[in-house]
């Protein structure tokens, strides 16, 4: 009896919903599979950072979580922009002090 043969698809690439902080005080929301990468395109990168983090830089990391799939990252992100400011600082400000006790290092991500 043949088994059937398991295809790898390109899903298997680990995403993020991320948050930077802008310089002018506001919040922008994204995902991506490469956090380092991305926060440098919204710094340093006219054509790929986003329209709206260009005038507002620098942008720092503030939050970012994993997700399985792009669409389940597109559905957190969706979610979050929702939210009160003041809901998303919290959440921002909760996973932060998560990390820290946890030893987490932020350096590096800019």
């Amino acid at each position: 009896m043949m088994r059937p043969i398991r295809v790898e698809s390109k899903s298997n690439k680990q995403w993020y919903l991320y948050v930077v902080h802008c310089a002018d005080g506001s919040l922008y929301t994204g995902v991506t599979t490469d956090l380092s990468r991305r926060v440098k395109e919204h710094n340093d990168d006219n054509k790929r950072g986003a329209k709206y983090t260009r005038s507002r830089r620098p942008v720092k990391l503030v939050f970012w979580e994993h997700h399985s799939s792009r669409s389940a990252a597109q559905s957190a992100e969706y979610s979050f922009k929702k939210l009160s400011k003041k809901k998303k600082n919290d959440i921002i400000s909760s996973k932060l002090l998560e990390r820290m006790g946890q030893g987490a290092c932020f350096e590096g991500i800019d």
